[in-house]
């Protein structure tokens, strides 16, 4: 299995966002790097970043009422993560790697479409990531699922 890579595709100009993307593809990395007796440890933690990253995730959401089809995807991904880390514990291993070698298709994906619209959403409404506040209240609107999706 191939390290992730950082690219220009994954940045999304918003700091808060992207330093925790970077932490995302930082835990990735640390799981495909582990050796079997530690690749529990490298998921727990990878798990525990995941679940921050999408807390924090659905709270800006929250704050500027953004869909919940974004939050659905964290919470099937979750699910899907969650269940393979029971299975891990059991002892198989082979199902831990597979989702090792699905997440970067996701997460790519996941990145460049829901977190890319949901950083420009931030962005245009000038949201303030310190203090929570919008800056720009005016440029609150509905956003559907189908404009928070890439095409």
């Amino acid at each position: 299995m191939a390290i992730m890579e950082w690219t220009d595709n994954l940045e999304l100009g918003l700091a808060p966002m992207d330093d925790t993307h970077r932490e995302f593809v930082d835990c990735y990395n640390a799981m495909v790097q582990a050796d079997d007796a530690e690749f529990l440890d490298r998921l727990d933690a990878f798990v525990a970043h995941t679940v921050a990253h999408f807390d924090q995730e659905n709270a800006w959401m929250d704050k500027v009422n953004f869909p919940g089809c974004h939050r659905a995807e964290h919470d099937r991904v979750l699910a899907v993560v969650n269940d393979v880390r029971k299975r891990v514990a059991k002892g198989d291993l082979a199902l831990g790697r597979r989702l090792v070698e699905e997440l970067p298709a996701w997460f790519e994906t996941h990145a460049t479409g829901m977190d890319a619209a949901l950083a420009f959403h931030l962005q245009t409404l000038g949201f303030n990531f310190e203090t929570g506040e919008i800056g720009n209240p005016a440029a609150l609107a509905d956003v559907s699922c189908s404009t928070a999706k890439a095409d």
